[in-house]
């Protein structure tokens, strides 16, 4: 089996940073595509940030010049550093991965953390 597990959410004022880490574990030959989307209640879940290898990024405008997505393919992390925080960031995030088993290729969802960004 093949877990992503989220870590890094908790509460954090307006204008500050929060460091959100995705770890992949289990029998994973290669990873593909990683992104972050978010979930904020009563809206639909976005695409926040996604990186392909290891350089190739995109961001929504939402995020852009606030957000900066990494991973470290040694570990099989995925990373999002959140800084300039405002309100309207509050949600859930939820990292997700096209990857590559020995026997087959499967798309997979981490359970979600939670971002607060509340004074």
């Amino acid at each position: 089996q093949v877990h992503l597990v989220e870590s890094g959410g908790g509460l954090v004022q307006p204008g500050g940073s929060l460091r959100l880490s995705c770890a992949a574990s289990g029998s994973i030959f290669s990873i593909n595509a990683m992104r972050w989307y978010r979930q904020a209640p009563g809206k639909q879940r976005e695409l926040v940030a996604r990186i392909i290898g290891g350089s190739t990024t995109y961001y929504a405008d939402s995020v852009k010049g606030r957000f900066t997505i990494s991973r470290d393919n040694a570990k099989n992390t995925m990373y999002l550093q959140m800084n300039s925080l405002t309100p309207e960031d509050t949600a859930v995030y939820f990292c997700n991965a096209d990857l590559r088993t020995l026997e087959r290729y499967l798309e997979v969802w981490g359970q979600g953390t939670l971002v607060t960004v509340s004074s």
